[in-house]
């Protein structure tokens, strides 16, 4: 078996039937693969539909709601293929998808593969990739660059879980999705394990799906609670990741309010380092990223856990760079 599709499902029914039919009518033929709908419990007809599917799709049913990680979890066990591709059951496949993200996947030094996603409303690019913005947050990369284009494969730190594909030899070595994230950050968390062992996760630039991108009400604090999971773990590689966008922030202050910058050497550095001077981020760049992530743990103990609110941002900011300047050495 070449390839396993696992495609978690939560009702949505006719996204579900539109998903699997593009899907099927989009890939090679002679290609030997399995198709894994995995139903966390739905209770819009999902479960009867699956009854009516033949090869080679193959049912597999949760008897309560476990969530998007252990549900992927569960069909990746099933799974047969050597390489792995992970769904969501709310994306319209076009032609020709599959063989660029395929070709990626079997290069040695490939982690997990994704895609270029439309939004399916608007049509324009909702996800060529993801980096870390200053708060130390995942967000979508919506531009493709020239280089990119032009060989088909654009680097990134990391990329969403709606359409991956993995080596399964990988994804056993990394454990799955770490089903302590709450239907997000798992697929962020498990591709900055990829990227510490070494391997090199991008997107298939060629590679395009239509994606009907999530809507769902009352995400805010299970999101504020993934992002705290995530950056507790992967503070130190977060901020390494996190500085172009450091040092914007910093210049941004530094030209807005010049006479009351507290460190010009810091405005200095960012400047220097985003135009490519510095070879790498200096320990005062580090410690500003270090101190603006203090910022948003203080900003969770208040949110999740009923601590006291932080004081100002601004002010705030500028008293905690001192600190990890200070003993930078033992983050």
């Amino acid at each position: 078996m070449q390839v396993s599709f696992i495609i978690p499902l939560y009702n949505c029914l006719a996204l579900t039937q539109e998903c699997l039919r593009t899907l099927q009518a989009t890939l090679p033929a002679g290609l030997k693969h399995e198709i894994i709908l995995v139903d966390d419990a739905s209770a819009d007809g999902t479960r009867e539909w699956m009854a009516t599917l033949s090869a080679p799709c193959r049912a597999l049913h949760n008897e309560r709601n476990l969530g998007f990680a252990a549900t992927c979890n569960r069909g990746a066990a099933e799974a047969q293929g050597e390489f792995l591709y992970f769904l969501n059951n709310d994306l319209d496949f076009q032609s020709g998808w599959f063989k660029p993200m395929f070709t990626l996947v079997q290069s040695r030094q490939a982690g997990l593969v994704g895609n270029v996603q439309l939004d399916a409303t608007t049509g324009t690019i909702d996800h060529a990739g993801l980096w870390f913005n200053r708060k130390g947050k995942p967000e979508h990369t919506k531009r493709i660059s020239w280089l990119a284009r032009l060989t088909g494969e654009q680097p990134v730190p990391a990329l969403t879980g709606a359409c991956f594909a993995i080596k399964k030899s990988l994804w056993c070595q990394f454990g799955g999705f770490d089903e302590g994230f709450v239907n997000g950050g798992e697929d962020v968390d498990l591709c900055l394990k990829a990227r510490q062992a070494g391997w090199r996760n991008c997107v298939a630039t060629r590679s395009i799906v239509r994606h009907h991108v999530s809507q769902s009400p009352g995400r805010k604090r299970r999101d504020e609670e993934n992002s705290r999971r995530l950056l507790d773990r992967w503070h130190a590689k977060i901020a390494e990741l996190a500085v172009d966008d450091v040092c914007i922030a910093c210049l941004e202050v530094a030209w807005d309010e010049p006479r009351n910058y507290p460190d010009l050497l810091l405005a200095r550095d960012a400047f220097l380092f985003r135009c490519g001077l510095l070879p790498r981020p200096s320990a005062r760049i580090r410690a500003a990223a270090h101190a603006a992530f203090e910022i948003e743990f203080r900003r969770w103990a208040h949110l999740l856990d009923g601590g006291s609110p932080p004081p100002p941002s601004q002010v705030v900011a500028w008293q905690l760079y001192q600190l990890p300047l200070e003993r930078l050495a033992a983050l």
